[in-house]
């Protein structure tokens, strides 16, 4: 692979993390589903925990979609992706990034939680398309009230 390949590949894996966020960000469940590969697998509970609660391992790209837009239908969100890293091994890749996801109810702006998370992305090139194979989402930080994930 020549380094202009693998500069275009690395960009092609955190643009990936990018459609996830700006998919649950806008709502646009296209857009979210086009980041994940058809059997891909979210896991949120090592977050989750941290947080208080129990969130199940999701499984299947129909799956996640459904669940994140059932789970943040009455939340608003922002994602910021930051210190992207990316390993590329073939038609397989890593990538770990920090993400900064603000969630506000949408009928009290007063209130937020914010969450620093870790990603860890295994990532894998369909059709010339990187999608997500498996997520898992771990927090470092937090602040705010935790009861706006639950849509309280």
């Amino acid at each position: 692979m020549t380094i202009f390949q693998e500069t275009i590949d690395k960009l092609a894996v955190v643009d990936t993390l990018y459609r996830f966020a700006a998919g649950l960000d806008q709502r646009n469940n296209e857009l979210l589903a086009s980041a994940f590969a058809a059997d891909a697998v979210s896991d949120f509970g090592p977050a989750g925990k941290k947080a208080g609660f129990e969130y199940p391992v999701l499984q299947g790209r129909d799956t996640i979609v459904a669940a994140l837009t059932s789970s943040l239908g009455q939340v608003d969100t922002t994602h910021s992706v930051s210190n992207p890293r990316v390993h590329i091994d073939g038609q397989k890749a890593t990538l770990d990034a920090l993400v900064e996801a603000q969630h506000v109810p949408s009928n009290d702006p007063s209130r937020h939680y914010l969450m620093k998370n870790r990603y860890d992305v295994e990532l894998i090139k369909e059709r010339e398309v990187w999608v997500i194979q498996r997520v898992t989402i771990d927090n470092v930080w937090r602040s705010g009230d935790p009861a706006v994930l639950a849509g309280i």
